[in-house]
């Protein structure tokens, strides 16, 4: 069964940092992009970016260029998601995504999801 599951999240304080993990079961790794996405409730989902299979290439949304960085482990199935100078808008559900044909330019392709992990920005 192909299952993506997120952890890391929890409460930090504005300026602080955070590492998300994605581990993926179910499936090889090394053959799938990586796309990390938040929602914020009531709110559309907003794509975070994504990295290439090898890990390569990576796209970042504008939002959190320069602020968080996407990296993977294929030997043990694992993507992360760094995040740092976190702010209080930063605050959503996080969620990974998978996909073999992502079109890595505008993270769009994505097939399988997490349920996702809770990112909470607050003093």
């Amino acid at each position: 069964q192909l299952q993506l599951v997120e952890s890391g999240g929890g409460l930090v304080q504005p300026g602080g940092s955070l590492r998300l993990s994605c581990v993926v079961s179910g499936f090889t790794l090394d053959y799938y992009a990586i796309g990390w996405f938040r929602q914020v409730p009531g709110k559309e989902r907003e794509g975070l970016g994504c990295i290439s299979s090898s890990g390569g290439r990576t796209n970042y949304a504008d939002s959190v260029k320069g602020r968080f960085t996407m990296s993977r482990d294929n030997a043990k199935n694992t993507a992360y998601l760094q995040m740092n100078s976190l702010k209080p808008e930063d605050t959503a559900v996080y969620y990974c995504a998978a996909g073999i044909r992502v079109a890595i330019s505008i993270c769009d392709g994505m097939e399988y999801w997490g349920k996702g992990t809770l990112v909470t920005v607050s003093s």
